[in-house]
Order: structure tokens, then C-alpha cells, then sequence
């Protein structure tokens, strides 16, 4: 690239993959500008806050950021201990941010709305690589950029519940009664739940993390009612990987959830297709249809949409990208995370040259470089940016050094009806030497279980 090297690398937002890219940036002597378009840094963890970590903190910080941390007399927190939401932003990111590196090149309430290249739009060629990136602001204010490093995530564009992609006959109207992933059940949301039935349709982790929040409040609370809904014809993948599973929090999940299950005080309903939602009064009926071409209808107070999240690439729609038409990643990057293809729920390490697009300088990373593949660590993230800044910095022996290590699920497969009795490909062959491991939606940061009360059980890889 020949854009003038004074002008800032500018990062789009300020949460854990974000924060990072400005430290290996302040490390490698490159000016940048991030901005979040929340009130404060770490704002969409916020909205999970007083959910706890099944990933401890050896995993959650990110090693730039703790040598500049430690530098300033931080105290790192217990690498073995689970974090919640709001602990992680607290006890890691806020401090990080205010550090005197980093506090003047943040800002918040800055919410990027396009990205272009400056006088020239996606069509035009001549020139592109000298011309510097436009980046335009929500209140029209506009920033040059040498280079954009996109870490805006997937938290505000969630999937519909329509099984097909597409909304659910009345999903629009039906707001009223949809819940996001992750209510805060036994807490601040806790009135909307109490003395009610609850669908959650989704099999990922954060499905679990609210179906164990909902089973506890039900024996609280009398007349609260819980069913569990899934496309998949068995619940195998949801339950996860057990004792095999390296994170005794993550592996948990499952086994405690088919528990419940077992015990019947959460209904599974399997095959599950969400058609259409009617409101009838104040409750909700929920038109569903079967793989067999019947219906049924399930009516309740609350529905929990716990069905993953999906980028928004509308920002960027000026820019030349090269997504795969499936996942939405970069087509170099999505065959190594698809979860149709994945066996063992392994992810090689990835860097700088599986995140490039046609466009030189953009780069999309953390949760929003999945697409909507849900198998996202934050230390994958952290990788990521740590490959890109080095390219950037044109030091690509290090860019292209990349390394991942990464905690085993014990699930051997993506397909729910295989097995995870060490009978199939989790065998006794050895994974790849450098390769990581596949850890579930949003980097295994859902899971609402407190410390004290993991114990051994089963966990999900690869959720949605």
C-alpha cells in the first residue's frame, strides 16, 4: 500500500478483539483512531454481563494487552478463574482502555455507518490502492484511514427464528414477546420469566446457558414452564462432548442440561421448524412444522431466540470483498470453519493472508470474521489481529507465524447424530501439530454457570 503512512489505522470497535488490535498497534508504533458505537467500551459484553465464562481468563486476555496492563502495575486476575461479562470488561477492558497508550485514540458514541475509498466507489480502479479508506460516521462526520480493521461483531444482527433463513410468518409483529439470546433470568429480567412458559429455540451454548437459568427459576417459581426447541432430530451435538471436553465449565453445560431433560423439567421438542407466530392475548401461539410436512402449535408467554448471529457487511457494501457465499467469511478463511465440513471441530491457525480481501487494507475480524459460523474464540481473535497488525506494519515473516492453541471440545463432529463415545473420528489419532480446536459461539464466553458448581458433563462445539 502507498496510502500516507500518517494517517491512523482505524478500528471499529472497542470490545475484546477490538481493544487488542489497538495495543499490537501501539506496540508496533502505528497510529489508530477506535471507534464504538456503544456508551462505553465493551458495551455489547455488557449486554451479557451477568453471564460467567466457561473460557478462564488464560484464554480471555490477550498477550499485548497484558504486557502493557502489567506494565502499569495491573494485577492480572486468577488465569484458572471464570469471568463474567461484566467482570471481563471491568477487571480487563476498562482498565485497558484508559491506560494513557490507548485513552486518547478512543472514541465513544462514534458509530460507523460506510466505508469507501476516498473520492472513489467500488467500480473504480485506477488509483484505489493510493487513495486513503473514507470511513463515515452515524452524525456524517467522516475520517481518513490508512487502513480499517473491522471488530463490530455480530451482536446486534442475530438470526430470525424462520427456519429457513428468513423471518417466521408474523416474527416482525410478534416483538412483544421475543426475548434476545441470554436474559438476564435470575436477574434484572427475571419478572418476565417467573410463573410463565418459556420457549427457547436454538442448540448452541447460549441456548443451554438460559435453559439452566430457566430450569433454576422454575423451582423457585411456581408455574414456570420450559420447553426446548431444535431443528436437529436428537439433541446428541447440544450435550456436547463431556469429560472429554478440556474446559470443565463448557463440558458441564450438557450434562446438566440432559438432565433436566431427562428429569422432564425442561420439554425437548426435536425436529422443530418455527413457521409462524400469532399472538393470542397476551400469550404467544407458535406454529411450527415437522420434517415429516405436519404442524403443531405451542402456545407461550416468552420465546428466547437463541439461534446465533450473522454478520452485516452493509458498511463495507463500497468496498471490494470476497466472501463465501455460504458463511459470509472470506472464501480463504470459510472452508477452514464451516461447520457442514468439520470433523473434530478443528480450526487451523488463520492470519492476515486467509482474512485479505480484493480490497488491500480492509480487514474483518474477531466474531465478524466467522460469519455465521458459530465456532469463535476470543484467542483466535486475538491472533487475528495480532497476523494483521503485523502486515500492516509490513513485518510479514511474523504476520504469517501464526500460531493457535486451543482447548478440545471432546465433540468429534458437527452432524447431531454422530456419537461422542470415542468410537468415531475423536479416536486415538493425534490432532495436527499448531492446529486449534473449535469452541463455540461467541468465543465460550456463554455459559451461566458460577465456578463452584462446575462439574463434569458435556458441552457443545458447534453451536446454532
Amino acid at each position: 500500500m502507498t496510502v500516507p503512512n500518517d494517517l491512523p489505522v482505524v478500528v471499529i470497535g472497542a470490545g475484546p478483539v477490538g481493544l487488542a488490535a489497538a495495543v499490537h498497534l501501539h506496540e508496533r508504533g502505528l497510529p489508530c483512531t477506535v471507534l464504538e458505537a456503544g456508551e462505553s467500551v465493551g458495551a455489547a459484553v455488557r449486554r451479557w454481563g451477568h453471564v460467567r465464562a466457561f473460557s478462564p481468563w488464560r484464554y480471555d486476555i490477550d498477550d499485548a494487552a497484558r504486557r502493557l496492563l502489567a506494565a502499569s502495575g495491573w494485577t492480572a486476575p486468577d488465569p484458572d478463574a471464570l469471568p463474567t461479562g461484566g467482570e471481563l470488561v471491568d477487571a480487563y477492558l476498562r482498565p485497558l482502555a484508559e491506560l494513557p497508550q490507548l485513552a486518547p485514540h478512543l472514541r465513544l458514541r462514534a458509530r460507523v455507518v460506510a466505508i469507501s475509498r476516498l473520492g472513489l466507489d467500488r467500480l473504480r480502479t485506477a488509483g484505489r490502492e493510493q487513495a486513503p479508506f473514507l470511513v463515515r460516521l452515524a452524525d456524517g462526520e467522516e475520517l481518513l484511514a490508512r487502513a480499517v480493521i473491522d471488530a463490530s461483531g455480530t451482536w446486534d444482527t442475530p438470526n430470525v427464528l424462520g427456519a429457513s433463513g428468513l423471518p417466521a410468518r408474523g416474527e416482525a409483529a410478534a416483538g412483544a414477546y421475543l426475548e434476545r439470546a441470554l436474559p438476564d433470568v435470575l436477574g434484572a429480567d427475571r419478572d418476565r420469566f417467573a410463573g410463565r412458559h418459556t420457549l427457547v429455540v436454538g442448540a448452541g451454548h447460549s441456548a443451554a446457558n438460559t435453559l439452566l437459568s430457566l430450569a433454576e427459576l422454575a423451582a423457585d417459581a411456581p408455574g414456570t414452564q420450559v420447553t426446548w426447541a431444535i431443528r436437529a432430530a436428537s439433541p446428541t451435538r447440544a450435550y456436547g462432548g463431556g469429560d472429554a471436553d478440556a474446559l470443565p465449565a463448557r463440558g458441564a453445560l450438557g450434562s446438566r442440561l440432559r438432565g433436566h431433560v431427562e428429569a422432564g423439567r425442561i420439554r425437548l421438542l426435536t425436529g422443530f421448524s418455527v413457521h409462524a407466530l400469532d399472538p393470542a392475548g397476551d400469550r404467544v401461539a407458535v406454529t411450527v412444522r415437522r420434517p415429516d410436512g405436519g404442524q403443531e402449535t405451542v402456545t407461550v408467554d416468552r420465546i428466547v431466540a437463541a439461534t446465533g448471529f450473522r454478520p452485516d457487511h452493509g458498511i463495507a457494501a463500497e468496498l471490494r470483498l470476497d466472501l463465501d457465499p455460504v458463511l459470509g467469511a472470506t472464501r480463504a478463511l470459510a472452508p477452514l470453519i464451516d461447520p457442514n465440513e468439520h470433523s473434530c471441530g478443528t480450526v487451523p491457525p488463520h492470519g492476515v493472508d486467509e482474512l485479505s480481501h480484493p480490497e488491500p487494507g480492509y480487514y474483518a475480524v474477531g466474531m465478524k470474521s466467522y460469519g455465521r459460523a458459530p465456532t469463535f474464540l476470543m484467542a483466535t481473535g486475538y491472533e487475528q489481529v495480532r497476523s494483521v497488525v503485523a502486515a500492516l506494519a509490513g513485518d510479514w515473516a511474523a504476520a504469517r507465524d501464526v500460531r493457535l492453541e486451543l482447548p478440545e471440545t471432546g465433540v468429534c463432529s458437527s452432524d447431531p447424530a454422530d456419537s461422542v463415545d470415542g468410537q468415531g473420528c475423536c479416536g486415538p489419532a493425534p490432532e495436527p501439530a499448531a492446529r486449534g480446536l473449535a469452541t463455540g459461539l461467541h468465543g465460550g464466553l456463554l455459559t451461566a454457570l458460577p465456578l463452584a458448581t462446575v462439574d463434569s458433563g458435556a458441552g457443545g462445539c458447534c453451536a446454532g
